[in-house]
């Protein structure tokens, strides 16, 4: 649900920059203080730091292209969904054997993945930019899912996430900067309460997620964090007035089926 929500906010500010900026600053704010209070984290975590926080400064810039190109409730899908499908059919290129049920899985969030890039039953011209920047955004998710579930085996959650998102904060609120100059200080006022908050509540999202790998529940644990994916179908459709939003409720379902199938 937080992780929905956050998502949600940053793609509802109509200033988008201003609004990632402001999240970034938050992941800065609260990184930073946490980081004082915790201390470094142990020498050997440090390249699973900087790797996770260079790999979310990419994330954070693909999912801003992506919502600056479509709706929510077609990127947002089509980014969570194809993560847990990347991750199954490298296992599938690099000789795995997969259960019946997996493979299963495979098909279906392909299908639902699909029916989210289609709109109207076909694939637009126009909407090639936001579904490729979505599915690069869902790369990019299962690129730091692996390094942060490594990470978090043998180094304290608060620890890794204070420097994580401390490193990675800084990028977007530069970008701002260098882009509207003096201008930028009025420019945040208005979206002020709206971005920074998206940012606690982005933090406090993946933060929950950290502390769930580490219960060793890895399979429900990717299960049911993909219910994110309904619900931000969902808030799409309800609260932003997004168009095809039954169809794409009902494809962004059918993701998380396959999703939990893949999990199994």
């Amino acid at each position: 649900m937080l992780h929905a929500v956050w998502n949600a906010i940053a793609h509802a500010i109509s200033d988008r920059l201003l609004g990632f900026a402001l999240i970034g600053l938050a992941y800065v704010v609260v990184g930073g203080v946490a980081a004082l209070v915790l201390g470094p984290p142990p020498p050997d975590a440090w390249p699973f730091v900087g790797a996770s926080a260079a790999v979310h400064v990419i994330y954070t810039l693909l999912l801003w292209l992506s919502y600056q190109q479509g709706d929510f409730s077609q990127t947002y899908p089509i980014a969570r969904g194809t993560a847990p499908w990347v991750v199954a059919v490298i296992e599938i290129a690099l000789g795995h054997d997969l259960p019946a049920l997996q493979l299963l899985g495979i098909v279906v969030i392909s299908i639902g993945l699909l029916s989210l890039a289609l709109e109207g039953g076909r694939l637009s011209r126009s909407a090639l930019p936001a579904v490729g920047a979505a599915v690069a955004t869902g790369i990019s998710i299962a690129g730091y899912t692996v390094i942060d579930a490594t990470a978090v085996g043998f180094t304290p959650v608060a620890v890794y996430a204070a420097w994580m998102f401390l490193l990675q904060g800084p990028v977007l609120p530069l970008i701002a900067v260098v882009r509207r100059g003096r201008d930028v200080v009025g420019q945040v006022r208005p979206v002020l309460i709206a971005g920074f908050g998206g940012g606690l509540v982005s933090i406090a999202a993946y933060g929950l997620v950290l502390v769930a790998q580490t219960s060793g529940a890895t399979a429900a644990v990717a299960a049911l964090r993909e219910t994110s994916i309904v619900i931000g179908a969902l808030i799409g459709t309800l609260f932003l007035g997004e168009r095809f939003g039954r169809s794409r409720v009902v494809a962004s379902a059918v993701v998380a089926v396959g999703i939990a199938l893949v999990s199994l």
